[in-house]
């Protein structure tokens, strides 16, 4: 199946997760960006993406209105709701983290393993995960802490936001 093929099978589809390689990366999202009319969201999972290609894509996607969420991603998750990739772990953890239903905790991290640890945090904490993103750990990430922060600053079902950086990150 096709990209083309996948967005006209499936026309309420807004979001695109690409598990491709980092040899092939560049050209599936620059391909999907040509259905930037319905696609409105890619998580790029793959870590190692040349710097180069990444900085198209970021470009390319700015231009097209694109959010881009990674490389080098795990996803994002929002309970009861979606699971963008591997975001929450497996089954047990989902579970154990209390991610099948919506809390009132919105994060964004860099690292998606960090980002599982806090969804056990905040669940263990707080009445549990709104919605966490974890943007990828590569040097030129699609979307910056700031861009998560600022839309969960104006949703007011988020109660508590929280920011899980690096330590010599720039960004942080």
């Amino acid at each position: 199946t096709t990209i083309a093929e996948a967005v006209h099978k499936h026309p309420d589809t807004s979001i695109m997760i690409n598990f491709a390689s980092f040899r092939s990366v560049f050209e599936t999202v620059e391909e999907t960006l040509q259905f930037s009319h319905q696609i409105k969201t890619v998580a790029i999972i793959a870590e190692g993406v040349p710097e180069s290609q990444t900085r198209l894509i970021i470009k390319h996607a700015a231009e097209k209105g694109v959010g881009i969420v990674g490389p080098a991603t795990v996803g994002g998750i929002k309970p009861g709701c979606f699971r963008i990739g591997n975001t929450g772990g497996m089954l047990d953890n989902i579970i154990m983290s209390k991610l099948y239903r919506a809390g009132s905790v919105a994060y964004v991290s860099k690292s998606g393993g960090m980002s599982n640890e806090l969804n056990n945090i905040v669940s263990r904490n707080s009445n549990g995960v709104y919605e966490g993103v974890a943007i990828g750990g590569d040097r030129y990430p699609g979307s910056l802490f700031l861009d998560h922060l600022l839309r969960y600053n104006d949703n007011p079902e988020v109660k508590m936001m929280v920011l899980l950086g690096e330590v010599g990150g720039i960004d942080e």
